[in-house]
């Protein structure tokens, strides 16, 4: 027996700091033990009392006739580690730790907490700062959450881990209330020991659980968390997440636009896209996307059938479900004329909305009518109004409802009109998705329908750190390169750059100028300013004849605006006739690096036309964010211009996250703006470029 698994189902459980009292915190843990109806032994642990409610206690932990699976820590936070070491120390399997003042109260908490963790041992730890978890699954409740008072939680297909106790039971009592049950309901606390990433993996092997729903604040183990969230994918396990903090952009001062453009947020959202999750954008999300999911219906197009008896109802669905990207198409003939026949008065079938009107609001109309639009080749689903008349009597519409879904592998969900708690709670309790907001259906059919478009996530493999050779790393001097130095990097790892010099004179610009034929551009040299164009640095479409004069102006006009003189010169070649995009690389604090993506220029902060991925790319995040884009079209051919050679493009970007995985830490930040694509069959080229390389000094002002 695995220790997560003594955790999630003890034959055995210790009550460190037991009370009489079940109206205490400290009291409740047993009386929830009572209530959901565990049968196995149960040690309650303190010196006051000889007994509570029918059980022996124990004056202390060695008294124990022998180690518990699992045992609830319900001490202050200054006696938690001997409490935590004797428990270690008597081969207890883990240790559920409520108490706060640990990691999450600054420095000295972070430090008590990394002595518990050390006082722990081998032993599992689940906390500091949790509130427990509830099985449901098996009628387990190792939990002092006083949502667990009020409610009778429902069992389940759903597992939602949280890392905040509030709210794991803020979501309990509205599922409750709603009729959406839970496998298992567990909040991590600080993690200092087990966390989201463990227990991902645990619930894979979970029968009793098809959907994991997480509530995030951040990740402690991102590596851990893509292989997990990677073998749930390929188990068929659907995960759905709610990541606070999207409002906080997480950048921080760079030299790079990619800086700016990717904020934490879109390093998360990138995360979740690799690994298939299903992000929840607003918080009631979190029960309704995993509740969609656990009726088992996978959405295979994109066409819906609203049925209704009222419809203003129908309206805000049809809606919904239209900005979502869903059809909602009139009947076809043969469907139309068999609704027809049902003969339901005043009716209006032949259109959708399909409003059966209040007659129709009978079970044998209503049976003939989702059958109809069920059987219909022009229907992939059926979102179903409840109105008042329904809900006053709703086993009118609940019994063709639930006959018709379990005749049907088409998902149906439900929408209540009016306020209907009852209604809701009681047809979601018989396995069909009922919510009490419009929007939510659209979302419902947005999850099932990514879930059936989704194969396995093909993500990169983490890269194996390989040697840079040693031509690679003489490149790397610390600090910023400069824009030749960086392009050299660059084309080392196969991006393809523009055909340049780099001179140090004004004269020496002129037969440089001459050996790449035709127009080009001057650039100032410099490794301390590496946004040229804002100091009057970059000059385009320049004569070979007038080279050596425009390198002796934008010298000046270099020296006068930062006060210092340029390293030399670059004369490059001049390129029309590509899509200009943006090219780089940022490390996040928590996630590690990751590749953007965008519109690319001197406008790539302005316009924010970005895609990102979390590095390695594979060729699939290549492809996908290339079409994630907005600006995408430029690529296609739009409005007459040349197709783009977007093959480059991915081989490109490819190379360049190779570059990011290979150098690792060394890499600072990395940057190609623009990278021009040109007519297809004609690659791409990196017009400019910024490298940063970490160095001791560098570390500390970034």
């Amino acid at each position: 027996m695995s220790a997560l698994e003594r955790l999630i189902r003890p034959k055995s459980v210790a009550i460190i700091g037991a009370s009489a009292d079940a109206g205490k915190l400290t009291g409740r843990p047993l009386a929830f033990l009572q209530k959901y109806g565990y049968g196995n032994e149960i040690f309650p642990v303190n010196p006051r009392y000889p007994s509570i409610a029918g059980y022996p206690c124990f004056p202390d932990i060695r008294s124990l006739p022998h180690a518990p699976d699992v045992a609830i820590v319900l001490v202050g936070s200054a006696r938690v580690p001997e409490a935590v070491r004797d428990l270690g120390a008597i081969g207890a399997g883990a240790a559920i730790v409520l108490a706060g003042g640990f990691g999450e109260s600054g420095a000295d908490g972070m430090a008590r907490q990394q002595a518990l963790k050390s006082a722990a041992g081998d032993m599992r730890l689940l906390g500091p700062n949790t509130i427990g978890l509830v099985n449901l699954s098996d009628g387990i409740a190792l939990s002092a959450s006083a949502a667990l008072q009020s409610s009778q939680a429902v069992p389940g297909s759903i597992a939602l881990v949280s890392q905040s106790g509030g709210i794991l039971g803020a979501l309990l009592s509205r599922a409750e209330a709603q009729g959406v049950g839970f496998s298992k309901l567990i909040a991590t606390g600080n993690e200092a020991d087990i966390d989201v990433a463990d227990l991902v993996d645990y619930l894979i092997d979970d029968s009793a659980t098809q959907v994991i729903a997480l509530y995030l604040e951040g990740l402690r183990k991102p590596m851990q968390f893509r292989q997990a969230a990677q073998r749930a994918a390929q188990a068929g396990k659907s995960i759905v997440a709610f990541k606070v903090g999207r409002s906080e952009s997480g950048s921080r001062a760079a030299s790079s636009h990619t800086g700016a453009l990717a904020g934490s947020d879109d390093v998360y959202d990138a995360l979740f896209r690799q690994l298939g999750i299903i992000r929840a954008l607003q918080f009631s999300d979190l029960l309704d996307i995993p509740l969609a999911l656990s009726s088992g219906r996978r959405l295979k197009g994109r066409r819906i059938a609203v049925v209704t008896s009222t419809g203003g109802a129908a309206s805000l669905v049809a809606d919904a479900a239209g900005l979502a990207g869903f059809e909602t198409p009139a009947p076809d003939p043969i469907t139309a004329e068999r609704l027809k026949a049902l003969n339901i008065p005043d009716a209006v079938l032949d259109r959708n909305p399909i409003d059966v009107t209040l007659a129709g609001v009978k079970s044998e109309y209503f049976r003939g009518v989702l059958d109809g639009v069920l059987e219909s080749p022009s229907y992939d689903a059926v979102a179903v109004i409840l109105g008042s008349s329904s809900i006053t009597e709703p086993e009118i519409v609940g019994v063709p409802l639930r006959d018709c879904f379990a005749r049907t592998d088409k998902p149906i969900v439900t929408f209540a009109s009016p306020h209907a708690p009852q209604a809701i709670r009681h047809l979601n309790l018989s396995g069909i998705p009922t919510f009490a907001a419009p929007e939510a259906c659209a979302t419902a059919f947005s999850a099932m329908r990514r879930m059936h478009d989704k194969s396995s996530p093909l993500v990169s493999a983490p890269a194996v750190p390989l040697p840079v050779g040693a031509d690679v790393r003489s490149m790397l001097r610390p600090g910023p390169l400069n824009e030749y130095e960086s392009k050299a990097l660059f084309a080392k790892f196969g991006v393809p750059v523009t055909r340049e010099a780099c001179v140090t004179t004004p004269e020496e610009a002129v037969p440089a100028a001459l050996n790449l034929g035709g127009n080009i551009v001057i650039k100032i040299l410099s490794r301390d300013v590496l946004h040229k164009s804002d100091v009057g640095g970059v000059a385009v479409d320049i004569s070979p004849g007038d080279a050596a004069a425009t390198c002796r102006r934008m010298a000046d006009a270099f020296s006068a605006a930062t006060s210092r003189t340029p390293e030399g010169f670059l004369i490059q070649e001049l390129v029309s006739g590509g899509v200009e995009l943006i090219l780089g690389f940022k490390d996040d604090k928590q996630l590690g690096p990751s590749i953007l993506l965008g519109m690319g220029g001197i406008a790539a902060e302005l316009y924010k036309d970005t895609a990102v991925r979390l590095a390695p790319l594979s060729r699939r995040d290549a492809e996908e964010m290339i079409n994630e884009l907005k600006s995408a079209p430029l690529l296609r051919g739009f409005r007459g211009r040349p197709v783009a050679d977007v093959d480059a493009l991915i081989e490109a970007m490819l190379a360049f996250s190779a570059m990011v995985s290979l150098i690792g830490n060394d890499l600072l930040e990395a940057e190609i703006n623009p990278l021009f694509v040109l007519p297809r069959g004609n690659g791409v080229k990196a017009g400019d470029g910024v490298v940063v390389v970490a160095d001791a000094d560098i570390k500390g002002r970034v």
